[in-house]
This record gives structure tokens, sequence and C-alpha cells, in this order.
């Protein structure tokens, strides 16, 4: 018997190759592979028992299987009912040879069939032609389904359970199917099964949940420890993923098995353990490191000031010995004679002794020799053992390139720092003779001067016709700490905009000459420091790396970093910054340094680049006197390098104001009051009948006259608002009509015509209607837009001569500040996985999956969520840093490599986060698909969505960036979910929502076979689905991903706003 049931099987078990063609040319969307479905469908090679079974109740049982001609039919009219959409005309077929309206034998009813005869041979493999079944007609054999319109039987796929079925003469049903008795036939019973179709409409075939079938005649139940799903063949153990993993661990050590069942078992609780030491400890990392280097930075510190204090002490005892040397000489000199007495003179005055009458030199004592070679070299290190600052540094192999460990580093910086204060101590009063002394000591850089000579410039705002800056001319000397002062709304801020070429939606007349030259000065951007007004500093960095990375990044890469580490030191001591040099500077958030120190950080940031023009917005605004003192101090430092300084200053005191070398002073509407030497500016308001009164600074006193709070002395003729016509005749500078014709006019119209507030073409203008004002304002819109872009993507020759870090060299310097900042805001993103955590469970308990639909409720949640939280998530990452970006690339800095440098980071989130939410959602909601292929989908979402959110984050002000993040996963998660043939459905097919669910519900539908088949090519042509889309779907993903990409990173360069 078991042989005849083999023979059995080996007759139907190869149909796949004569349907191939006909599954190939309608479900090729839902079977990939003809053989492998057919084996898990009907491959019963491991269990025949049921077909022997069923030769022994039924001996003709062969001549009832249905042949492939039959088994076509049967396909043909599933696919045409499913298209049709009816869901009642399932259960039923077309009419046919055997059944139909004039033949309708016994076995035409739902688990009946019929025999060809005994003697008429059955060409099983036959897919043409349907044979003649009338005879000998019965019920179907266990196993088996004979469905209503034919007359022979199919064995039931594997995952079913087809038992024979029962009257339940209640009902008049045959438990546990559907179908009746056909009335009028007393003799007819109930069969087999009937029907194999989808979950809703054939339910009753599929193996129930909480039972495995091992055939299509057999069901047992779960054993303890495992869980069977719907439709199973075999029972799953509970711990089937850990196990699945270690045999995919078996290369590998035992220890990284045992991790892996940890992580399957325990991950909620490990995830949430490591989560949160990472949010208690995350600081230690970086603190750790930075108190070693402290450590080694005090020890070099501290010898450099032992070895400087060494030199002072021998000095000083050579001073002493000196004297008491002459004094001992003084004395001898009364005792010997005359002659002797001279001898001993000249002596004295060589500090030499003197060769003998015989020619022999006498032996000179350890003292002396020490102290005329100290007096030959004083600077010498002979007998302190000094290995730092010394004036033969070239000479010695402690050279800045020769300089390897951080300890040999931090010598030689403090060193140079400490002979530095030497030097000044000694020359008090420097001179530039002096200067140029020092720095030939010690081996200042030279930096190529820049002197910006500035004709007419005038500034007029596009479409309003009102003038920002006026006739302004004068010039900027290297060397120099010129200030620019004035009320408020005076220019003065436009006019270091107007200098540097930033100034946009104006139109600029006028001249500004770089040495001399017509050129541009966006071409010497790279030796030029802006400070601006606000504090634009990386609060989440201490002071050294703030100053430490703009070194790096814009000092010239043939700079040795020893060299580096001395400019920063300098800039540091020279600022006062040694205190809280390891300190956070602080965001609005979490406190750090006070808001003087930040001050002077800003600053920094442009000294430790070696400037050559300096030009600074307001640098004291918020100090108090002492600060602004230090940080003027340090500047001065810089212009007796040849630094060209020109800042923007509000009412400095008295010492302040005496410590600049020019004046360059406003009134409102841009026009120039005064531009000349501090000394003489009271001289030449004291020319003109202004004289400042006793115990009043200034400053204080011009500003409030060009204010108008305080009036000039009733015996001066001068107007406040005469001032700038004065400073004009006064130069000989070239007069605009208007500003003549205001001379003699009435008191309002002198102001607006001095003032730049009005004009014959403002006052056209103020006669316009409603709509053309509107016009002009979009027009203006629009042109300074236009300006905005036109300044970013204007490319100047660089004629700076420095060659900064190349893009990769700077990669690499973001990289490793980006993984600092994030290493300091691990709390941050320790919350963000967090809430996927949170969300998976959620979503995950929620969510139950439906083998009906494969769970496409789960993973439609599953893309909302981690698409909203991972969107806004990676806003962070360049809304936040939009200032800091602005002002470094502004300065030079590669976009490229910030950009890069900010991707590759996150991509550290792109990976873990998929996880992080899976450890729960998979847990919890246990679809059929691997979590590799559901790791994989995740992967590839979140690397699309951090793109788009990349664009959002740039172009986007942070409120509408964050309401975007939340309403494009929710409206185009709902497009995508849209079914039909409608216009909707045809957008939802260019959402990355779409191709995310589509490749979920693949993954998920693929491991649904056997007796799901027909379940799974039902939805998925619902849907419009195909299993062949799984990896463009992916590659979809990613290609969103890369586009969104580098249309953020246009973004970012083309609306910047500089």
């Amino acid at each position: 018997m078991q042989l005849l049931s083999q023979a059995l099987f080996n007759r139907f078990s190869n149909f796949s190759a004569y349907l191939g063609p006909e599954v190939v040319k309608h479900l090729e969307f839902c079977i990939s592979n003809m053989d492998t479905e057919w084996n898990k469908a009907f491959n019963f090679s491991k269990n025949t028992q049921f077909l022997a079974e069923c030769l022994k109740t039924d001996r003709d049982a062969v001549q009832r299987l249905c042949t492939a001609a039959e088994v076509k039919f049967y396909g043909a009219s599933l696919i045409e009912n499913a298209q049709s959409g009816s869901a009642k005309s399932s259960t039923y077929l077309k009419p046919n040879k055997n059944c139909n309206l004039s033949s309708w034998p016994s076995g035409c009813e739902p688990g009946w069939a019929c025999s060809v005869g005994k003697d008429t041979k059955v060409d099983l493999k036959n897919s043409k032609d349907i044979p003649l079944r009338d005879i000998d007609c019965q019920s179907c054999c266990q196993g088996f389904f004979c469905p209503r319109g034919l007359t022979c039987m199919i064995p039931c796929p594997l995952g079913s359970y087809c038992p024979l079925a029962k009257l339940n003469k209640t009902t008049g049903v045959c438990d546990p199917y559907r179908y009746q008795l056909p009335p009028g036939q007393p003799n007819h019973t109930c069969g087999g099964a009937d029907i194999w179709a989808d979950f809703l409409s054939g339910k009753e075939l599929f193996c129930s949940a909480g039972f495995y079938c091992p055939t299509t005649t057999q069901k047992l139940a779960c054993s303890r420890g495992h869980f069977c799903r719907a439709g199973s063949t075999a029972q799953t153990s509970k711990s089937n993923l850990a196990s699945s993993l270690k045999h995919l661990l078996l290369p590998f050590s035992d220890q990284s098995v045992f991790f892996a069942n940890f992580l399957l078992n325990q991950c909620g609780g490990g995830i949430t353990l490591v989560l949160l030491i990472i949010y208690n400890c995350s600081g230690q990392v970086l603190s750790t490191r930075e108190k070693k280097q402290a450590k080694s930075r005090e020890a070099a510190a501290r010898s450099a000031r032992e070895t400087v204090q060494a030199r002072e002490r021998w000095k000083s005892a050579k001073e002493v010995a000196r004297k008491g040397a002459s004094e001992l000489q003084s004395q001898l000199s009364r005792t010997f004679s005359r002659k002797k007495s001279v001898s001993q003179d000249s002596t004295k005055s060589s500090g030499i002794p003197k060769p003998d009458a015989k020619g022999k030199k006498k032996k000179e004592s350890n003292l002396t020799k020490m102290m005329r070679d100290l007096e030959e070299n004083p600077d010498g290190e002979e007998g302190f053992n000094m290995e730092i600052g010394d004036k033969n540094l070239k000479k010695n192999a402690a050279k800045a390139k020769q300089l390897q460990t951080r300890s040999q580093i931090f010598k030689y910086a403090y060193g140079q720092i400490e002979k530095e204060k030497a030097l000044q101590e000694q020359n008090k009063n420097l001179t530039f003779s002096g200067v140029i002394s020092i720095a030939s000591d010690l081996e200042f850089s030279s930096r190529p001067p820049i002197e910006v000579f500035f004709q007419d410039l005038t500034l007029t705002l596009k479409g309003k016709n009102k003038h920002l800056l006026r006739c302004v001319t004068g010039k900027l000397v290297p060397g120099h700490v010129s200030a620019v002062m004035g009320p408020s709304g005076a220019g003065k801020t436009t006019f270091l905009s107007a200098l540097t070429g930033k100034a946009t939606g104006c139109t600029i007349t006028g001249s500004i000459l770089i040495n001399g030259k017509d050129e541009p000065m966006q071409s010497y951007k790279r030796i030029i420091g802006y400070v601006p007004q606000d504090d634009i500093v990386h609060g989440n960095l201490t002071v050294e790396e703030n100053l430490w990375f703009s070194a790096r990044c814009r000092l010239p890469a043939d700079i040795d970093k020893a060299e580096k580490v001395l400019v920063v030191e300098r800039v540091i001591e020279s600022l006062g910054l040694q205190a809280v040099r390891d300190s956070l500077v602080g965001t609005v958030e979490k406190r750090g340094i006070s808001g003087g120190q930040r001050k002077r950080v800003n600053v920094g940031l442009e000294m430790v680049m070696e400037p050559s023009l300096l030009i600074l917005d307001e640098p004291t605004s918020g100090l108090d006197s002492s600060s602004s003192l230090l940080l003027l101090r340090a500047l001065r430092r810089e212009a007796l390098e040849g630094v060209n300084i020109c800042m923007v200053v509000h009412q400095p005191s008295y010492t302040l104001f005496k410590m600049f070398d020019d004046l360059i002073l406003l009134a409102k509407g841009g026009l120039t009051v005064y531009h000349g030497p501090v000394k003489k500016v009271e001289e030449y308001f004291a020319g003109i009948g202004i004289v400042v009164p006793e115990r009043v600074n200034p400053p204080d006193y011009f500003i409030d006259i060009l204010e108008g709070i305080v009036k000039p002395s009733a015996s001066t003729a001068v107007k406040f608002k005469e001032l700038p016509l004065r400073w004009m005749l006064h130069n000989g500078y070239p007069v605009p009509p208007d500003m003549l014709d205001s001379a003699g006019v009435a008191s309002s119209s002198a102001e607006d015509s001095a003032h730049g507030g009005a004009n014959p073409a403002a006052k056209a203008d103020s006669d316009q209607s409603f709509a053309g004002e509107l016009w002009q304002d979009v027009k203006f819109s629009v042109g300074q837009k236009k300006d905005h872009i036109r300044l970013n993507f204007n490319k100047s020759m660089d004629l700076s001569n420095r060659k900064t870090p190349s893009v990769m060299q700077q990669y690499k310097y973001f990289v490793g500040r980006l993984g600092k900042q994030r290493l300091r805001e691990a709390r941050i993103q320790a919350v963000d996985y967090l809430i996927l955590l949170l969300a998976g469970v959620c979503l995950g308990t929620l969510a139950k999956v439906s083998d009906e639909t494969f769970g496409s409720t789960g993973y439609l949640y599953t893309v909302i969520a981690v698409s909203l939280l991972c969107k806004i998530a990676a806003l962070r990452s360049f809304s936040l840093d939009k200032l800091h970006y602005w002002r470094e690339s502004a300065s030079g800095m590669s976009s490229l490599a910030y950009f890069l440098a900010k991707d590759t980071v996150d991509h550290f989130s792109t990976i873990v986060k998929p996880a992080v939410y899976l450890s729960m959602f998979y847990f919890f909601n246990n679809p059929r698909s691997t979590i590799f292929d559901n790791y994989l989908v995740l992967l590839c979402l979140v690397y699309c969505v951090t793109g788009i959110a990349y664009v959002l984050a740039i172009y986007f002000e942070p409120g509408p960036a964050q309401l975007w993040s939340v309403l494009l996963p929710v409206v185009l998660t709902l497009i995508a979910n849209q079914e039909g043939d409608t216009f909707v459905t045809k957008l939802g097919d260019f959402c990355y929502t779409k191709w995310a669910l589509e490749a979920f519900l693949l993954a998920n539908a693929e491991r649904y076979s056997g007796v799901w088949l027909i379940q799974r090519c039902g939805a998925l042509r619902q849907r419009g689905y195909d299993l062949s889309h799984y990896y463009p779907c992916l590659g979809f993903l990613l290609i969103t991903g890369i586009l969104s990409r580098a249309l953020a990173f246009f973004c970012l360069v083309t609306f910047q706003k500089k």
C-alpha cells in the first residue's frame, strides 16, 4: 500500500512543470518560483499516510484525481472570481464538460467526486482537455477537497486540515464545512472538503491557530513552550528566534551565542538598562579624557614657569655677585699702587680675569665662568636643563616639527608664551620697532597686510529708495585699531557688511580698494576674521575645543600641530580664559561660562586663525569695564603684529576710548561726522564750536549730540544735523546737491535730506496705491532673495595665499567635533531611543498580526511612527546649528565637509534606531517575516526619512519644519494605503511610505505558503503589489534618501544667510 501511495504521489508531484507557464502568465506577481511554492504546498513525500488510507477505502481513487486541465480550470475560475470582486461567486465555478445545466451528476456537489471508469486511462499531465468523469460518484477521501462544479478531487495543500464532513442535524450543514446536502437526494451524504480559497471564504480548511497539522488529515494541539499559527505544519518553539541566531553564530564563540540569547530573550530590559547607563554616565567618557589632557598641560605650564623663575633667580644672583665683586675691587684699589689700580680698573671694566705678566691665564672659577657665559648668552639654557623657549630654537632638537608627544607640544607652547611675557615685561611701552624685535626673537608668523580704502560708499535699499550709508570715505590701516561709533540706526553694522561684501538687497555705489586694487573682499576671506554681534559659539563644547577646532580648520595646512597649539594657547592666555578653558560654553538650557567669557570666546574664534583683517561687531556690548579692557588689550597686541582691526563699539569708557587709534563717527542715515585719529577728534570738534565739558566722556558727549539729546552751546552756530555736511566740506569731499540745498531750508526738510530719509522719488512713491505698494514689496523681497542666492554662488579668486586643510581633512575635524557633541547629548539620544522602545511596545501590542492582511495594520502604524520620530530627531542635526554653519561657511570652511560629517554621525542613529524599535515591536507583534527582513526595511526607511528631515530643517525655520515632519508621514501613509485605480492611488506610487509599506508586506507575505497561497495572491492582487518589487522598493527608499540629501545640500549652500 505504501508503494501505491508513493506512486500516486509521484503522478501529481510534477504538476508544476505543466501548470508553470499558466501560473507565470497570471500569478507571477505572487509566485516567484513555481517549483518551490508547489513543493511547499503539495510535497507529501515525508508522510503519504493519508494517500494510503484513501487507497484503502477507495481502490478507484486514482481515477478520481484531477488532471492538470481541471486544476488549471479551477485556478482560472478563482482568478476570474477575484477580478470580478464578488465574494459570493468565489465558491462557484463556471459550467464545464461534466457539470453544466444539462448534466449535473452527484459528483458535481461539494465534497464529492466521480470516476472516469476503471478501464479508461487518465493522463494527469494533460493540461488541455477535461476528461469525461460522471460515473461511480462518491465522497472525497479525507485529505482531499472536491469543489462544487468539478467531479474530481484535489489534494489539500499543506497547512490545511481536511477530514470527512459530518452532518449537523440541527443546522443541516456538513461540519466542519459550510455546504449542505442537495435536496431530493436521500442517498447523498456529507463528503470531504469542498473548497480551497482565501482565508475568509474557506477558513474551515485552514489548520486552526493553537494546533498544527503535520498532514492534511492529522491535527495536533501545540505543546507547552511552543506556539502554532493558523495553517501551521509544525509547532514553533518560543525561543526559535534565539535558536536560529545560534545557528547563525556557530562559527563564533560561546559568549556570542550567549549574548544573542540574552539580547533576544531579554532585549527590552537590556536595551533599557544600557540607555539608562548612557543617560546618567555619558559625560564621564569625555571628562576623563579632558582630565588627562589637563594634567599634561598643567605639568607643561608648571615646567615652563619654573624654568623662567629659575632664569630670573639666576640673573638676580649674577647681579648680586657682580655688585659684590665691584665692591671688593674698589677696596683693593685703595691698598695697591696707582699702576696696579689702573690694571684692576681695566679688569673691572671687562669683567674677565686679566693674564698675568708672564702671559699665563689664571684659572677661572666656576662662578666666574658661569657669570661670563650668562653675560655672553643671557638666554642660554646652561645649568637649567631648558627644553623650550630659548633663542637658539632653530638649532636645538626640540623644534616644532620634531615634537610628537602631547607633553612636548605643551612644553614648547608654554615656553614660548613665558618668553613672550618676559620680553613684554622688558618692553612695557612697546613701539613698532620693539614689536619687530620681539617678532624676530619669537618667530611670529608673517601676515600679509590688508589696507582697505573706501570712497563715496553709498548703500541704497532696493525698492525703498532709502539710504543706509551715504558718501562714506576713509581707510582702514594695518596695525591700527579703528572704532566705529554712532547712535542707534546710524548704519554701523551696515558699514561693516558693506566692507565685507555681505550687504544684500541694496544698491552699492562708490569704490572699495584692497591694498590699492579693486578686488572683492571675498577673495581674502581666508585671512579675514569677522566677529558677529551675537555670540555664535557651540555651547556643548568647551572653550578650548571651540578655539582648537577653529584653528585646525582655518590656519594654514602646512603649520605643525605644535605651532597650532601655540597659537591657541596664546589666544587663551591673552583673553584671560585659562580658568574656564575646560568648561562648557553652555546653552540656554544648560548654564556654562559667564556672558563676558562667552563674548571673549566669540572673539577668540577669529583670533586663532591669525587674520590680517579683523572686523568685530560690538564685541564689548554686555561686558564690564575690566572685561572690555582685557579684550581690547588682546586686540591691541594683534594690531602690533600688523593686523588691521575695525570694531563697532557703543559708548566706551574714556580708558578704552584712548586705546583706539582711529575713530569713524557716523550720524543717522549713515553719514560720516568724523574719520581720523582719536587724538585729534576733540580738536576737530572744538574747531567747529563743540567743546567737551569737563568730566564728561567724549564719545558719550558726541553720541548724545548726534542723537539730539544734548544741544551744542548757544554760541555755536552749528546744528547737529549739519555735522556730516561740515565734515565733507572740511575734507573737500563732493557733496550731494540735495544736502547742499538742505542747508538753507526748514528744519524738517533739512532733517530728511541730511539723513537720507526722503527724496523726490520717495515722495512720489508715497502717493502710490495699495496695489502698487504691494507690488513694490513683492519685487523687493524677490530681489533680496536673488541677491542672497547670487552672493552664495559668487565664487571669487582666492588671493589670500593661504592653503587651508582640504575637504577630507576638514571632514575629519568635523566628525571629531560632532562625535564629542553627540556624546555630550547622549541623554537626548537616550530619550529618543526610549521613545522608540515605547512606540514598539504600544504598536506591537495594539496592532496584532492579522493573517488576512499579513499584518498591514501594524506595519502601517510602524511607517507613521518611525517616520515621525526619526524625522523630528533628525531635525536637530541642522535646525540648531544654522547660525554656526553660516558663520563657519562665511569664513571659508567647507560646506561639503560639514554636511558629510553631519550625515556620517547620523548614520549611527540610522543603524541603531531600527534595531531598538524592532526589539520591542517584533517581540510583541511577532510577524512571520524574519527580523532581518524587517530590519532591512526599517534601515532603508530611516535613511530615507532622515534625508527628508535634512531638507525640512535646512529650508524651513524650526517651527514649520516640525509641523511638516509630523504632517508628511501621516498624509503620505494614508495616501499609500489607498486601494483601487484612482488618481490618489497613482500618486501614492511616488510616496516613500508606499514603498516602505509594500516592502514590509512583501517580506511578510512571502512567508505565507502552502494553504496560504491563494490568500497571498488575492491580497497582493488587491493592493497591486508584486513579490519581485521587494528589492526595488528598498532601492527606491535608498535613492530617495540620497536625492533628498543632495537637495538638502543644495538648499544649504543656496538659501543660507550670510
